[in-house]
């Protein structure tokens, strides 16, 4: 049932815990601008959190692991379909194949007033090759020439993605904010562990793109080299992405000393995990928009290690917050870990830094203010 009254504002988004995990303070802003609020996604488990909260949700199955076009043809009559239903006066398309789907059916549909919102390009982002280089030549038009349009906004949460498509950064109609923005309240600063050993952990989800092999290579470099340093791996593979890190694999490297491997977290266990950790450590390929586990780590008051891509360098300024070492690099991924485990105040004052870094402009309350901006900017 909607509203006559309300303007209507729908999400498309991939996911029903995505969308809990990291988009719920956006909702609330677009509620509170006057906005009813509705979200097209894939319910798996969050459908109820999603309707307590106020909001409708539409059920929209598509597959996110498959790029073939017969998929996406099907997936946009589904959603053309959807969107005549519901009749939105604004689309919030989040992500790079809900912006296609989403942004092509609008276009079908007439429909003017939408938002693009980029997090971070994928795994088509994360990998090179001539292959993925075409595919990115071609989203890149895709999104310019078809999705686009003058009652557009795009989103991003760093500045290289913008760029990516070949954006001017200076237009009007481009708002970068910091990623999901984190409630400070809620991850809140433990004291650090006692050390030895270093604990360092990553929060994540299980893909080749995050480069957790890098992480446990370089973890072993360390330890030959006699270093109590203890990796902790927090997260499931994702079965829908085509780079998931197999089980197996997971398995394998949790057998070795100093490697443990914690399969899937809770949000609310989050907090509990850089209590006891000194350091987080996200060894990407690339791919992000602005990593949400460096966000709470940063948060917590944790030093972060990380490499030189887009939103993990937006974030964490070398030798501020943390380090920036060269991606697919586990020798200079161990100097910089053993940086931390030689000079442990080291970690207490990268720590202070993360923490007043996610302060000036990186909280919910940032988040929220800027979208309650964009949003009642476009009731008009």
């Amino acid at each position: 049932m909607t509203s006559k009254t309300k303007p209507r504002l729908l999400f498309v988004v991939t996911e029903d815990w995505f969308f809990c995990s990291h988009f719920l303070p956006m909702a609330e802003a677009a509620k509170n601008s006057g906005y009813e609020v509705a979200i097209a996604c894939r319910v798996r488990g969050h459908g109820d959190v999603i309707r307590n909260l106020g909001y409708i949700l539409l059920p929209f199955e598509s597959e996110r692991r498959s790029l073939n076009p017969l998929h996406f043809i099907a997936s946009i009559v589904r959603m053309k379909r959807l969107m005549q239903d519901y009749s939105p006066h604004l689309l919030h398309l989040i992500a790079l194949k809900p912006v296609i789907i989403g942004g092509l059916s609008a276009r079908l549909l007439g429909i003017q007033n939408r938002i693009i919102a980029l997090t971070g390009l994928g795994f088509i982002g994360a990998l090179g090759g001539e292959k993925i280089t075409v595919l990115q030549h071609v989203i890149k038009r895709f999104i310019r020439f078809i999705v686009d349009g003058p009652c557009a906004h795009y989103l991003f949460e760093n500045r290289s993605d913008q760029h990516a498509l070949g954006l001017n950064p200076n237009h009007p109609r481009i708002l970068i904010v910091g990623g999901a923005g984190v409630d400070q309240s809620q991850f809140e600063v433990a004291p650090l562990p006692i050390m030895p050993p270093l604990r360092i952990a990553f929060v994540g989800r299980m893909v080749w793109s995050k480069g957790v092999d890098t992480l446990v290579e370089a973890l072993r470099l360390l330890r030959v080299r006699g270093a109590d340093i203890q990796l902790s791996l927090y997260g499931a593979p994702d079965s829908d992405n085509p780079r998931t890190i197999p089980a197996d694999t997971l398995q394998a490297w949790a057998s070795e000393e100093g490697i443990h491997w914690h399969g899937s977290i809770k949000q609310s266990e989050v907090n509990a995990v850089w209590s006891n950790h000194h350091c987080a450590v996200l060894a990407s390929r690339g791919g992000e928009g602005l990593p949400r586990s460096l966000l709470e780590a940063a948060s917590c008051g944790r030093a972060i290690i990380t490499t030189d891509v887009p939103g993990c360098r937006d974030l964490v300024r070398d030798g501020v917050e943390g380090f920036i070492v060269p991606f697919d690099n586990a020798v200079a991924l161990a100097e910089a870990i053993a940086k931390l485990y030689a000079n442990p105040d080291l970690l207490q004052t990268m720590g202070d830094a993360a923490r007043q870094r996610i302060l000036t402009g990186y909280t919910t309350d940032h988040l929220k203010a800027e979208m309650t901006k964009l949003y009642r900017s476009m009731l008009s």
